[in-house]
């Protein structure tokens, strides 16, 4: 494959999909607007973001969410062009202006819909509001897109004050959420925080999925005879990777082997029967791509 400079890759993996992943945005954004006109917006729940601030401002000074949000959103879009650069800016400008114009449109739904939504439990409405916020939140990070507001703040300040980005946006939503506290009371805080937290839990789950497969890493005096039983009796492929002991300096292999979650009983039992003194490390692995497993090998039945 030849060179390709990252301008170019960037360009391409922007072009991928794009119909698909913008109609993947246009969902998540509708559910995200519709949440926040029927949960957050109603119950003065403040989880962050122009989102929070909206509220916040709505409380004390009357100001209409909706304007906040168009106009928090255009000062946000031109502060990354000055401070993040075009190529950046555009990155979240389809979100950034899409999700005020969502919050408008889904405004005549959400009183609908509030007829018929009655929880006996404000804890039940909370946990409800957490799952949909990160579900919606989810589709949209999958889609490629994200929404502006706070990701606008998060870059400038990764950029200028060289603090990781995922530190930064915790600062900043921390701020949001405590002066929600302060507006609207401890109790409100704490239930937003469980609505962020529900939220990063979806996230994670809706980007990466759920583990269904183990990665193992298996250093042993047994190589030729682990290597056999995960080729000719678990029917799978492995990695040899040539070490060097960092205490002994002895060298060896290392095996690396992925097995489905459902065989991860059997395949460590079966290791350690081979060699009680075998050391392995497992770890999670959320997606697997080419390699040989045993689903694709030929004498796999």
């Amino acid at each position: 494959m030849d060179f390709m400079d990252i301008k170019k890759i960037s360009e391409l993996v922007n072009r991928k999909n794009f119909l698909i992943r913008f109609v993947g945005l246009l969902l998540g954004v509708t559910l995200l607007a519709l949440v926040y006109n029927l949960f957050l917006l109603p119950n003065q729940l403040v989880t962050g973001g122009t989102s929070g601030l909206a509220i916040i401002f709505h409380e004390l000074t009357g100001l209409n969410p909706q304007i906040f949000l168009y106009a928090s959103s255009l000062l946000l879009l031109l502060v990354s062009y000055i401070f993040l650069g075009k190529s950046e800016t555009m990155t979240t400008f389809i979100g950034s202006l899409l999700y005020p114009m969502m919050v408008s449109a889904t405004v005549p739904l959400a009183e609908y819909l509030k007829l018929y939504l009655n929880f006996d439990s404000f804890l039940v409405l909370v946990l409800i509001t957490g799952l949909l916020y990160g579900v919606a939140n989810g589709i949209i990070y999958k889609a490629g897109f994200t929404t502006g507001g706070s990701d606008i703040l998060m870059k400038i300040v990764n950029k200028y004050a060289r603090v990781p980005e995922g530190r930064s946006m915790l600062y900043i939503n921390s701020i949001i959420i405590l002066v929600g506290a302060f507006t609207f009371g401890i109790n409100k805080m704490i239930y937003s925080i469980i609505i962020v937290v529900l939220n990063s839990l979806l996230i994670d789950r809706i980007l990466i999925g759920i583990s269904s497969s183990k990665l193992f890493f298996i250093y042993t005096k047994e190589t030729e005879a682990i290597r056999e039983f995960i080729i000719k009796d678990f029917k799978s492929g492995v990695t040899m990777l040539d070490t060097k002991g960092g205490y002994r300096e002895e060298h060896g292999y290392l095996l690396m082997c992925v097995v489905p979650t459902h065989d991860y009983y059997y395949f460590k039992e079966s290791v350690l029967a081979i060699d009680k003194d075998a050391f392995f490390v497992i770890n999670d692995c959320y997606e697997v791509r080419g390699g040989v497993k045993r689903t694709n090998l030929p004498f796999n039945s």
